[in-house]
């Protein structure tokens, strides 16, 4: 895909966040659009060849919608100044539907690309799941976190949203209470894109979510 392109429409974009702008380039958009899905589609085939179940997933679902929900936010500018795509075998679904961790990535209007593996804030239950996952399996999470591959790509897992105190009903001297205390089961990094090809970018998604793999595999297990 043309990635400078891409990145000029959305800081135009960002300057121009209204409809008649939209409508206006929206021929842009299209061509951009269908760059991306095919983006998408070589990076199902890429991610296969580590995560099988990967194979599943329908690229055109993958993507997201470039118009805002603004009905709730005091933000009512009406598009996204982001092209994004979420890949799971199950479509954009909750964890509690079958939708399971995602492998996310993100190219915004500043030019940035980013990579994000995990569970982002799943519902009460399924975080519950998790959570119990890593009591039971304390051996098997401190071999997550240790991983060499995942901590030189991402660093630790996110602390966004983390809780003061232990969750009820779990021990404070837990081994691993600093993570039970977590929302979301995420790591994510961020890079510029410029100077990149389309090669280039496909290759740095690829090999950041294979590096992730590990908290995928263990993610299914709970």
């Amino acid at each position: 895909m043309h990635i400078p392109e891409l990145c000029r429409y959305l800081a135009e974009l960002a300057d121009n966040n209204e409809r008649p702008w939209f409508l206006m380039n929206k021929p842009r958009y299209d061509i951009l659009r269908a760059e991306f899905l095919e983006l998408v589609t070589e990076l199902i085939a890429n991610i296969a060849r580590f995560d099988p179940e990967i194979a599943q997933c329908d690229p055109k679902k993958a993507l997201f919608r470039i118009n805002r929900d603004v009905r709730f936010g005091a933000d009512k500018s009406p598009y996204k100044t982001t092209f994004s795509a979420a890949l799971t075998p199950h479509g954009r679904k909750k964890p509690s539907e079958g939708g399971g961790p995602a492998y996310y990535f993100q190219i915004n209007a500043q030019g940035n690309l980013l990579c994000a593996v995990g569970e982002y804030i799943p519902p009460a239950d399924r975080l519950k799941i998790i959570r119990q996952h890593i009591v039971s399996d304390a051996s098997g999470f401190s071999k997550l976190i240790k991983n060499k591959k995942l901590k030189e790509r991402y660093g630790n897992l996110q602390e966004e949203g983390k809780l003061v105190r232990p969750p009820k009903g779990y021990d404070a001297d837990h081994l691993h209470i600093e993570y039970l205390k977590l929302k979301s089961m995420m790591v994510w990094a961020e890079c510029p894109v410029k100077g990149m090809v389309h090669a280039d970018l496909k290759q740095h998604i690829s090999n950041s979510f294979k590096d992730a793999y590990p908290l995928v595999t263990w993610l299914r297990a709970a």
